[in-house]
């Protein structure tokens, strides 16, 4: 089974687009694991955005695992560790994650994910 990291763009996804986050990744890879940044519960805590508790509510369903790191560097920082996907909308780290070589699940045309990359397994 896959691991797929979300960062907090992708958890806010569902809830600004209307798309249902498990059903679209089971789409493209089949069944994963999602995994959640501990540092991005704080930054729902103090995010002022209109769906920032929803999305609070829905990384609390998924695994949360502590990282060294805090914000995008969290979820370069646990998708190198768990060898697994970055699920994220945001350009910049987008960028970022291709650099550290991480495989990317992200959001086109606002209709469909699509998969860059693999894990190295």
């Amino acid at each position: 089974m896959q691991t797929v990291v979300l960062d907090t763009n992708a958890l806010l996804m569902p809830f600004e687009l209307r798309i249902n986050l498990d059903y679209a990744v089971q789409e493209v890879l089949g069944d994963v694991r999602f995994v959640v940044p501990s540092p991005l519960i704080g930054e729902l805590k103090h995010l002022d955005h209109k769906y920032a508790n929803a999305a609070l509510q829905l990384a609390r369903k998924y695994e949360i695992i502590q990282t060294e790191a805090h914000g995008d560097s969290s979820v370069i920082e646990l998708a190198l560790r768990l060898n697994a996907y970055a699920l994220t909308n945001d350009k910049g780290l987008r960028q970022r994650l291709r650099k550290a070589g991480v495989p990317l699940i992200y959001l086109r045309s606002g209709t469909h994910l699509i998969v860059e990359g693999r894990p190295l397994r």
